[in-house]
């Protein structure tokens, strides 16, 4: 597993968030494997911490992508549609999923409480 950004701030299903934008962390894109499609919200549509978004399909499964806060989604990465696996080769930089315009302040973990939830 790749080291923990100690900047970002993340969720325990594995979603980070910085400043509104979130992905999915190196130990989720792990866990997945090779993602090969990713069904991202729309532009516009309003998200609430904790309920799913979107979905992330891997060689392996379908996984639900949870909010990580409650806001409206200002972005996408759309790039991802013709390179879903930046999800995995870059989860932390490229490999972003969309933005939010936050509309709460979301109860995060540090990246110490991050790596203590995956040990």
């Amino acid at each position: 597993m790749s080291a923990i950004p100690p900047h970002l701030r993340y969720t325990r299903d594995h979603e980070w968030l910085l400043d509104g934008r979130v992905g999915i962390t190196a130990y989720a894109a792990a866990a997945l494997g090779d993602v090969v499609h990713v069904q991202l919200p729309e532009v516009g549509a309003t998200v609430t911490a904790g309920t799913p978004c979107g979905e992330i399909e891997s060689t392996k499964s379908v996984s639900d992508l949870v909010a990580p806060a409650d806001g409206v989604v200002v972005s996408v990465n759309a790039v991802l549609a013709g390179e879903p696996g930046l999800v995995n080769d870059d989860p932390y930089e490229r490999g972003w999923l969309f933005e939010l315009d936050l509309t709460g302040t979301p109860d995060l973990l540090d990246a110490a409480g991050y790596a203590a939830l995956v040990g």
